[in-house]
């Protein structure tokens, strides 16, 4: 702007030069060259002053009187018009030169500012070209922080999922350390058993034995004092996922549910996290017939069990006591349920889910009311948990049964199924979108979510990654990556969704309805059963993908689905404690 200020000052200047030289010109040109053309329009002008200049002359040689007596034969009006005339060619000449010297002067002041002016232009040059270099420096500096944060997130993120594979071999060492332990008392119990001849027959009128697989030392007691509190029981700690081996806690509970004793009936409560109301139960039941007879006032009167999520915890506990199949979801513990949340990315609603003790089979059981009790409110995360427990279905929940690191080459929908949060991260680092994997870290985003859902598309994806739309090429890596990930098959259902004329983009800031029901319709509700009111995170007749690439996974669900329906053909509305 100083550089244009100045160029604006010397054209003035220039222009004033050319206006007083151009002037001076003009009057030269006047009173020689265009006075002597014949056909001049100042022809007439040059007569009247060759004219007063013989009238001066002759004027010079007369004599006072002479001049007097000439003097008063003109006329009034011709001397008053040769006076004006005179008057303003003096007044004119003056006007003139005082302006021409007032330009000299504004000239030499604008001389003046402009070398001021460009004094200062090189100094604001010199401030500015300083300012680049800076900033350059800046910009070098900031490239080299965020590539020291790029690689300290990569290297957190690969801690992580060491700690989280070191926790998992823990787990299975604990576990199989306690079976070893198991099956050697069991052997010590045999051996003495055989040295001494003695038999331990237990009354069962339903099932598992001729002797007892009691790890009790003392083989002489009747099979009411078989149980004793403070016995051994094989954990491998809450951090670990783990608070119980079922398989040996199962193995003490021979003699049927409304048989037990307060000790046994406290005991299982604990070994279920409910130990919150042991206390209460000691004072309140006398054998597992309490509970078995209890309603729902009384679990929240007589024990205190006012969350809801308690009582059904408690009823589903009950309902699986009946059932002679393996409870595969009830090996799943509240603290398995915690950690799972780490590895579907959403661990931020882990102290919700531990407070109200959900476990492996209340996930199978879970209903929209009960993720809103949860306050899980994202229409995201919903499904996210839906396509979860889908995945855990599919592998019969197995507590293993997700992956967290790449180990598969070419992997198949149904192996990708079973990706982490943390592993779906990895993918993108290995596809070239590494600055934007951490976006995904309470996300919800999860191999079974990204396959199963059809709602989840490319779209989606780039909005949790936080990819700008106006990157296009880069969101066109992404969905090239995405569909060779997921497959045809899969990529055939997002796009038959996407063409619906009710489709609307999957953000997550969607938030659920709940549902509300009008005055009119109690009367109907109480005529319902309570299964065709509760409406399931993720229903039993979900249906499958039916790929060929799928069928690894579908065979070991469809297998299991004859026994799923086994254990749980009893509904809710007819448990013992409803």
């Amino acid at each position: 702007m100083m550089c244009d200020a100045s160029e604006m000052l010397a054209a003035a200047l220039e222009q004033m030069d050319g206006i007083i030289a151009g002037s001076k010109a003009m009057n030269y040109t006047n009173g020689l060259f265009d006075c002597q053309s014949p056909t001049s329009p100042f022809l007439g002008s040059l007569r009247v002053l060759h004219l007063l200049e013989d009238l001066r002359a002759a004027l010079d040689l007369m004599d006072p009187e002479e001049k007097e007596s000439l003097r008063s034969q003109v006329s009034e009006t011709t001397a008053e018009g040769l006076m004006e005339w005179l008057q303003s060619r003096l007044v004119g000449d003056l006007v003139y030169q005082e302006r021409l010297s007032r330009l000299e002067s504004e000239k030499e002041c604008l001389v003046l500012q402009l070398s001021v002016l460009t004094d200062q232009v090189e100094v604001q040059g010199e401030k500015i070209r300083d300012l680049d270099s800076s900033l350059e420096e800046h910009h070098m500096k900031l490239n080299a922080t965020e590539e020291l944060l790029q690689q300290e997130l990569l290297s957190r993120s690969a801690l992580e999922t060491e700690k989280l594979e070191l926790l998992t071999e823990v787990s299975s060492l604990k576990l199989k350390l306690a079976a070893a332990e198991g099956d050697c008392r069991e052997s010590e119990v045999r051996s003495t058993c055989l040295h001494h001849h003695h038999y331990i027959d237990f009354y069962n009128p339903c099932i598992r034995m001729k002797r007892s697989q009691s790890t009790s030392d003392d083989l002489d007691d009747s099979p009411e004092s078989a149980f004793r509190r403070g016995g051994v029981r094989a954990t491998a700690g809450p951090r670990l996922g783990w608070s119980r081996d079922p398989q040996r806690s199962n193995n003490k509970y021979i003699h049927p549910f409304s048989r037990w004793s307060k000790e046994q009936v406290c005991e299982w409560l604990q070994n279920q996290g409910l130990d919150l109301y042991v206390n209460q139960a000691q004072q309140w039941i006398s054998s597992g017939q309490t509970l078995l007879k209890a309603s729902q006032h009384d679990l929240e009167k007589d024990m205190g069990i006012r969350h809801p999520l308690h009582r059904k915890k408690l009823q589903l506990a009950l309902q699986s006591l009946g059932s002679e199949e393996d409870d595969a979801m009830g090996k799943l513990d509240y603290n398995w349920v915690t950690r799972w949340l780490d590895d579907i990315g959403l661990p931020q609603y882990k102290s919700q889910f531990d407070e109200g003790r959900v476990d492996g089979r209340m996930l199978h059981y879970m209903t929209v009311d009960d993720l809103l009790g949860l306050k899980v409110g994202s229409v995201l995360h919903h499904l996210s948990i839906k396509r979860a427990i889908q995945v855990l279905r599919i592998n019969c929940y197995d507590p293993s049964c997700l992956r967290r690191r790449p180990t598969e080459n070419n992997p198949t929908p149904a192996e990708i199924c079973q990706w982490t949060n943390h592993r779906v991260m990895e993918w993108l680092r290995s596809v070239d979108l590494a600055e934007y994997a951490p976006n995904l870290r309470g996300s919800g985003v999860h191999g079974g979510l990204m396959v199963l859902e059809p709602r989840f598309n490319v779209e989606t994806m780039a909005l949790l990654l936080n990819i700008p739309p106006n990157k296009t090429l880069l969101r066109r890596h992404l969905a090239t990556n995405l569909h060779l990930l997921i497959g045809s098959e899969a990529q055939r259902l997002k796009q038959e969704y996407l063409e619906n004329p009710d489709y609307t983009v999957l953000t997550a800031t969607a938030k659920v309805k709940p549902r509300r029901l009008s005055f009119g319709s109690f009367g109907t509700l109480r005529r319902k059963r309570q299964e065709e009111m509760e409406e399931y995170v993720c229903p039993m007749d979900v249906q499958m993908p039916q790929s060929s690439s799928f069928n690894k996974g579908l065979c070991a669900y469809e297998d299991s689905l004859d026994q799923l329906e086994q254990v749980w053909t009893i509904p809710l509305t007819r448990m013992p404690c409803s």
